[in-house]
């Protein structure tokens, strides 16, 4: 069941990031990583749709996370690029070729050997406090600083600086909601509204959403999709690993297969996102910033 809600979490991810880029490169770049760029994409009926679409990924990634590690659940989301590629590819009738073929199978290659070799299974979480905000604190610094840098660089740069910073929230966001999960089932809601963590997510959710979709706004999707569905299981391993209790086998052989499990599943995912199949947009001139920097 962990399988099938996380794999049918990315199809709907991978989907509604493709709709969602292309409304979100027609906002005016005024609202640029701003909530009024939001205001403005509600108005767009496919923006709408990828929304949706995305909101149904994390319901069905909630209930994988509800029922198994975040380290087995992350891999299993990062094949949300294969759905985004499935879609563009349809749409823009580009044959899959050498590049694209390589991509799918480090991927799909990436994710079966870290999770044979891992073989993710649950633990003791770490109950010090002072642990948990200094994963948490080091996460959402990394994202903001990247965030900040981005404004001073290319257009291109920006905008996967951007997606990076998007999916290290949107990692510590999968974190804090197993944790939700968890509270819900120990406690019930009376423990998880007094809870700190469901108002993380929800704060995680809405300043991720405005990062991706400013990265959606400035570039192509190949610049930004690729960065953003790396950086997720990578930050989210981590969370798991340093304080959710998620044990992997750390003998030499299952740990040199993990990393190199990790490597691939990261040269697919660059490999797949800058295929020709995947939307290249197309900015009015008046929003093309990248022939000098900020």
């Amino acid at each position: 069941m962990v399988f099938a809600f996380a794999v049918s979490a990315a199809c709907c991810l991978g989907v509604g990031f493709v709709y969602q880029q292309s409304a979100a490169q027609r906002a005016p770049m005024s609202d640029f990583l701003s909530l009024r760029l939001l205001l403005d994409l509600v108005r767009m009926p496919q923006w709408l749709v990828g929304i949706a679409l995305m909101i149904v990924g994390m319901v069905l990634g909630a209930i994988a996370l509800g029922r198994g590690e975040i380290s087995l659940v992350e891999p299993l989301l990062a094949t949300n690029l294969l759905f985004a590629m499935a879609l563009s590819r349809w749409r823009t009738r580009q044959p899959l070729g050498a590049t694209g073929w390589c991509g799918l199978w480090l991927l799909a290659g990436g994710v079966t050997a870290f999770i044979v070799a891992g073989r993710p299974h649950g633990g003791d979480s770490v109950t010090d406090p002072l642990r948990h905000w200094l994963i948490i604190g080091l996460m959402v610094g990394s994202a903001l600083l990247l965030a900040t840098v981005s404004k001073r660089l290319r257009m291109s740069v920006e905008a996967a600086l951007l997606a990076v910073a998007a999916g290290l929230l949107y990692g510590v966001q999968d974190a804090l909601t197993r944790v939700s999960g968890q509270r819900l089932a120990h406690g019930g809601w009376t423990t998880l509204v007094v809870s700190w963590q469901p108002y993380g997510v929800f704060a995680l959710g809405v300043t991720a959403l405005v990062l991706v979709q400013s990265a959606f706004e400035t570039a192509p999707l190949r610049l930004s999709l690729p960065a953003l569905t790396a950086a997720q299981p990578l930050a989210g391993i981590v969370c798991g690993v340093s304080f959710l209790g998620d044990r992997l086998r750390t003998t030499p052989g299952a740990l040199a297969w993990e990393v190199a499990g990790l490597v691939a599943i990261v040269v697919g995912i660059v490999l797949i996102g800058r295929h020709p199949a995947m939307p290249s947009g197309s900015a009015e001139p008046h929003r093309v910033r990248d022939l000098q920097p900020h």
